[in-house]
């Protein structure tokens, strides 16, 4: 196992999810079904799964598609994310 691969993976995803909807809706759930060990069993299986498919679809695309225009459509859907999160109306 490549330690630096390990430690750059687990500090960029922990920066990345510090504070998101994820963490509130960790924190919300566990306040409001007083269960934080499931709540906490029930994240960390749903983040394994979605981490899974993300590094299974990352090395399948990698092999159709240059690494550059991978990187500019994940900045280009964040931008697009961000835009739409910004003009929505509730």
């Amino acid at each position: 196992m490549d330690y630096r691969v390990f430690a750059t993976t687990f500090v960029t995803l922990f920066l990345a999810e510090m504070g998101d909807k994820t963490q509130l809706a960790a924190v919300n759930l566990s306040a409001s079904t007083k269960q934080p060990l499931s709540v906490f069993l029930g994240g960390t299986a749903a983040l394994a799964a979605v981490t899974g498919l993300g590094v299974l679809f990352g090395e399948g695309i990698v092999r159709l598609v240059p690494e550059v225009f991978i990187r500019r459509g994940a900045a280009a859907l964040f931008v697009a994310i961000g835009v739409f999160m910004w003009f929505k109306h509730d």
